[in-house]
């Protein structure tokens, strides 16, 4: 049986020991895992911190992408046991956590495909807005609508 085992959005620090063992199942042979981590620039730019916001459906949201997720990287009849994602918000700093994925599967091409399938998504789907702040004192949101 395939399931989604976390699927969270907080402003507390991610843990991928927590990722990890949302996905540990005996019928996962492999394990993906996909961390996004604050950096320190961004486009040619010195980022100084950044700040993410959701909106206020963002867990709903991030559950039907990563029930579509599971439903569609099914690779010859084998699907991925177990799928978790985390999502920090609030105030970050270079190097925090932003996010983390996993998928486990049966085999690793499962895992690879749903893991990149599902951080992609997010990215594009899930209701989360960026707010970078750069060290010349400039400001931008990402992926804001």
């Amino acid at each position: 049986m395939e399931e989604i085992t976390l699927a969270v959005v907080r402003d507390t620090p991610l843990s991928v020991d927590e990722v990890l063992a949302a996905v540990a199942h005996p019928r996962a042979g492999g394990t993906a895992v996909f961390i996004g981590t604050v950096r320190d620039h961004d486009h040619g730019r010195d980022v100084s911190a950044l700040s993410y916001s959701a909106h206020p459906t963002v867990e709903a949201r991030l559950r039907e992408v990563m029930e579509k997720v599971l439903s569609d990287t099914s690779v010859a009849g084998r699907p991925v046991v177990r799928m978790a994602a985390a999502h920090r918000v609030g105030d970050l700093r270079i190097g925090d956590l932003a996010v983390v994925v996993a998928a486990a599967a049966e085999h690793r091409e499962e895992a690879f495909a749903a893991c990149r399938r599902l951080i992609d998504d997010l990215k594009a789907q899930v209701p989360i807005w960026k707010n970078q702040a750069f060290e010349d004192g400039a400001t931008e949101w990402v992926g804001s609508p």
